[in-house]
């Protein structure tokens, strides 16, 4: 067996504790409490207390109108905003739907050895624990500027507020599939068997709750995996108050704060919008008590969760936010996200298109082809699964064409196509290849083709710590205007959380409001809002200070 190692790096007491249906550790004492931060502003705008950090921030936006002339006016607009952020932070849980398959048990396994501090041998030398490809514990943001050298100052951007370590998180879930997840793990031939020997005895004690399960839904090559199930084959309050008592058995189990449940089960096929059906809440909630066909499970457990108070995320790309869904979440001020990692292929789309258009070349089409062999592969061999994730990756290039009148008339767009084909020999390791094609100065040409291996489950396990850590910070952050003065009353943001969209492919964002999916402007969205937070202004590259000497 390989050699490990036990660290501080967030494993205090080291180990883990073993209960019916999850993993949790002996980090602290458990209980929530407040954690200093790691920077002090100075600045008459912010406020410390033991419990909260208070601010006063300008939002600066501008406006712009047209006249009859059709003379455009720009506007600068300032609007202030009080912002107030719990410092203390909780224990948290998180319940996976799907938590037996590749990305379930591959974060499960993640946390663990990170948790412990593990190191493996690979055929390439020792292995260590890490969180690369997480925002949140792999990435930096600049704080400032050094008044000595006037080089920029860098933090990790899990130190701009106080957020919960994932080494903390205790993880449950549910599954179709009764497979403890030892031997799920060994399913997904994913990990290192060195890294799978050293976690086998933890991962052997976890074995998920039974799921729902709705064969019209997802592909019909699933059907082997449903021995784990909730009885009932389609949506019913049943399985709404099933999944409800589910999350406060977990919660009580493990003397949690909070929980946040994220779906990263099997793509499901669009649900029509039905008029009367899920196009409003109260529609939605009698389509469910009268068990129509039309309801998906994912929209099932989105509904328990907003019911319960549980924030839900949906990691596929099917639209499990009906109307209804969204309208509820908003009625009863729950926080929803959503759809569909962005791991791979589409995040590297996402960055491309946006420098290919900013850099002023006119994208004329994108071919985008995968193949991959794990059970996503498999369920979207079926065409109306693969038509959920179609329309999550073609749409990733919307706004970034639409910001660019100059290159594009009102109602032209590149050609897209995505191609995925279930091959598998390859198993969890996506082949995907990408030709951008476009035109240059005086009618030239370029053509970028790219082959990107996307090892899938090991890029989107750190999305999933992004999107729970970054979540339940969201629920500690409140606002209100400035100018309501000391009686206004501090509200949460928006049920929708579209600051989660930098994690997702299809980005879900309140109603009526504008998608963002070019990559660098969701990081600095993210970036900034937390900044304001603390009263900073947002990160700016314009470096005056070097340039007017």
């Amino acid at each position: 067996m390989a050699p490990h190692a036990e660290t501080d790096a967030g494993s205090a007491n080291g180990g883990g504790h073993y209960h019916a249906n999850g993993i949790g550790n002996g980090h602290g004492n458990g209980s929530a409490s407040a954690t200093r931060p790691k920077f002090v502003v100075n600045s008459p705008n912010v406020v410390y207390t033991d419990s909260e950090i208070r601010s006063k921030y300008t939002y600066r936006t501008t406006k712009v109108t047209e006249g009859a002339d059709g003379t455009r006016v720009v506007t600068p607009v300032e609007t202030v905003y009080d912002f107030k952020v719990d410092t203390k932070v909780p224990k948290l849980g998180v319940m996976l739907v799907g938590w037996g398959g590749n990305n379930g048990t591959t974060v499960t396994a993640g946390i663990i050895a990170n948790r412990r501090g593990l190191v493996w041998e690979t055929r390439n030398g020792r292995q260590a624990a890490n969180y690369y490809g997480s925002v949140v514990m792999g990435s930096t943001l600049k704080l400032g500027t050094d008044s000595k050298t006037l080089e920029d100052v860098n933090i990790p951007f899990h130190d701009i507020l106080p957020m919960v370590h994932p080494n903390d998180i205790v993880i449950g879930g549910w599954d179709i599939n009764g497979m403890n997840l030892a031997d799920a793990m060994d399913r997904a031939k994913v990990l290192e068997p060195s890294l799978k020997a050293l976690v086998r005895k933890e991962m052997a004690a976890m074995v998920p709750l039974p799921s729902i399960y709705y064969p019209d839904f997802i592909a019909a090559n699933q059907e082997d995996r449903a021995d784990n199930l909730i009885p009932g084959s389609k949506a019913c309050l049943a399985h709404v108050e099933q999944i409800r008592k589910d999350i406060r058995d977990f919660k009580a189990a493990n003397n949690l704060d909070k929980v946040i449940v994220q779906w990263t089960a099997n793509t499901e096929r669009y649900a029509d919008i039905i008029p009367g059906v899920n196009d409003t809440a109260d529609n939605l909630l009698k389509a469910i008590e009268n068990g129509h066909e039309e309801v998906a499970p994912s929209t099932v457990f989105a509904v328990a969760c907003i019911l319960e108070g549980a924030p839900f995320i949906n990691g596929s790309p099917q639209n499990t936010f009906v109307p209804g869904a969204i309208e509820l979440a908003e009625r009863h001020g729950a926080f929803i996200g959503g759809d569909d990692f962005k791991s791979g292929q589409t995040k590297m789309k996402s960055a491309l298109v946006d420098f290919l258009i900013n850099a002023g070349l006119k994208l004329k089409s994108i071919a985008s082809y995968n193949h991959l062999g794990n059970n996503d592969g498999k369920n979207l061999s079926s065409q109306r699964q693969f038509r959920s994730k179609e329309i999550s990756k073609s749409n990733v290039v919307d706004d970034m064409v639409a910001a660019n009148t100059v290159l594009y008339g009102k109602d032209e767009h590149p050609d897209h196509v995505v191609v995925i084909k279930y091959i598998p020999a390859v198993g969890d390791s996506k082949r995907a290849l990408d030709e951008y094609f476009a035109e240059i100065f005086l009618g030239g040409h370029q053509t970028i083709s790219m082959s990107n291996i996307c090892e899938d489950s090991l890029l989107a396990s750190p999305l999933i710590i992004d999107l729970v850590v970054i979540t339940e910070l969201m629920t500690r952050i409140q606002w209100r205007l400035h100018s309501d003065g000391d009686n206004g009353k501090f509200k949460s943001f928006h049920s929708v959380l579209s600051v989660l969209s930098y994690m997702l492919k299809a980005p879900l964002t309140p109603p009526g409001t504008p998608v963002v999916n070019a990559l660098a402007k969701q990081r600095a969205a993210l970036a900034n809002i937390f900044r304001a937070c603390v009263g900073l202004e947002p990160e700016s590259d314009m470096t005056l200070e070097h340039k007017l000497l």
